[in-house]
């Protein structure tokens, strides 16, 4: 009890004790210490202000105990935060992750493809899957609550996504975003107070995708293939190399995107579906020549496409085909025709980057620096530049030496003067030069 305002009063207080754990609330009542059992912890007498307290305080630890048996049966741990907060009437939030999840996604999918693409919502709906399979597997329950989301459960779900499903840790991170973008939502909407994500630190793998050299690409480019469905696949790959298209911007490619620019040539002048971004990219002669070749084909006159384009399932499946058949080691597919078109067909060519930056539809420089892997053929270039400066100015080098010789040599020099005579000995810098060239 603690004192009142009143006279010979103090305020009945409950302690709620979990794990060692206190935690104090008021009941609002007020009660005489000289009339108050400190040991059985109830009022004194059969007055009926006694009995209406004791009442009170019997009523008050039943339904504490319900709660205990409640959060028993829900298979939630029991503090006596939770406790105090259900004393005091606060109802904890019960919105729960995968309903929200779900909401996300219908939201998203309302506004495909006005503000998403498909693929996006695509990838937010397998998210969501995984994390649906990692509730099941890790507590077997059908969803989970947002207050119950910690910093282990973030963790226990990167392991889960490396070990059980088996995917790489870079798309683990990925499905991890899907997730922390789930979690800012409920934040932003008071569901949950604070970020389980907030001290989770993912560190990605650094990959070294490149894209095919330049005897690479004319190897394809070159190869006779015995089958039509091969050479049109290779045909639109070679495309994208010398026009820097992803997969879905050439699979769109209309006939009406083909324009007269500035200098009366055609470009391609359209906008990425990824990001909606202006892409203005002059054709190439090797571009031209695989539109033409393919300007009458059915599929394009059904469609209006520039290109008889495929799936993109397809096409990496007949791109590997390509590989085995003209000796490519590397992998290919759709996506390294892009990163082709940015460091061989382009910088490796002096196109500055910048330009490059804005022919693949790029926010900034350090986007398009990802994909501007030019390897040997830079190296190789910038080191013969190298080597033809230093050999332009080695002679000099050696002139420069000769002279720094002589003034080491100075004691020699004197001595061989005083033997020659007195003609040579006023000029005694021509002499040494002479000395030095003979």
């Amino acid at each position: 009890m603690k004192k009142s305002t009143k006279k010979n009063e103090k305020y009945v207080y409950l302690r709620i004790t979990v794990d060692g754990i206190p935690k104090e609330v008021s009941t609002k009542h007020k009660w005489d210490p000289e009339r108050w059992n400190q040991k059985t912890e109830r009022a004194v007498g059969i007055k009926e202000d006694a009995k209406t307290l004791n009442f009170y305080i019997e009523t008050l630890q039943v339904k504490i105990q319900q709660f205990k048996n409640d959060l028993i049966l829900n298979g939630e741990t029991i503090t006596s935060q939770k406790i105090m907060d259900f004393i005091k009437g606060k109802s904890p939030s019960t919105a729960k992750l995968l309903e929200e999840f779900q909401k996300h996604n219908d939201e998203m999918l309302a506004l495909v493809p006005k503000e998403y693409a498909k693929g996006t919502h695509e990838r937010f709906v397998t998210a969501r899957s995984h994390v649906k399979d990692f509730i099941r597997f890790k507590y077997d329950l059908d969803d989970i609550e947002f207050r119950e989301l910690n910093y282990e459960f973030v963790k226990d779900y990167e392991f889960y996504l490396k070990t059980v499903r088996l995917i790489s840790n870079n798309t683990t991170l990925k499905y991890i975003s899907n997730l922390k973008k789930i979690i800012l939502r409920a934040i932003a909407r008071y569901i949950i107070p604070s970020d389980p994500f907030k001290l989770f630190k993912g560190r990605k793998t650094k990959t070294n995708k490149k894209p095919l050299t330049k005897q690479d690409l004319e190897r394809i480019e070159n190869f006779e293939f015995a089958t039509a469905h091969l050479a049109e696949v290779r045909d639109i790959f070679i495309f994208q190399c010398y026009t820097g298209l992803a997969y879905i911007d050439a699979f769109n490619l209309k006939k009406t995107d083909i324009k007269k620019g500035y200098d009366e040539e055609l470009w391609i002048m359209t906008a990425r579906q990824k990001t909606d971004s202006e892409t203005n990219v002059p054709l190439l002669s090797k571009a031209l020549e695989i539109m033409h070749r393919y300007s009458a084909h059915p599929i394009c006159i059904e469609r209006g496409s520039v290109l008889p384009v495929k799936s993109n399932q397809k096409m990496n499946a007949y791109l590997k085909e390509i590989a085995d058949l003209t000796g490519v080691e590397c992998e290919l597919n759709t996506h390294k025709a892009r990163r082709t078109f940015a460091s061989t067909v382009t910088l490796a060519n002096n196109v500055p980057i910048h330009v490059v930056k804005e022919m693949l539809g790029h926010h900034s420089v350090q986007q398009t620096e990802e994909y501007a892997i030019t390897e040997q053929q830079s190296v190789g270039r910038e080191m013969k530049r190298l080597q033809e400066r230093l050999s332009v100015a080695k002679p000099q080098f050696a002139k420069a030496t000769a002279f720094a010789d002589l003034d080491d040599n100075n004691e020699e020099t004197k001595a061989t003067e005083n033997q020659t005579g007195s003609d040579c000995g006023n000029k005694p810098e021509v002499k040494s030069f002479l000395r030095i060239c003979r």
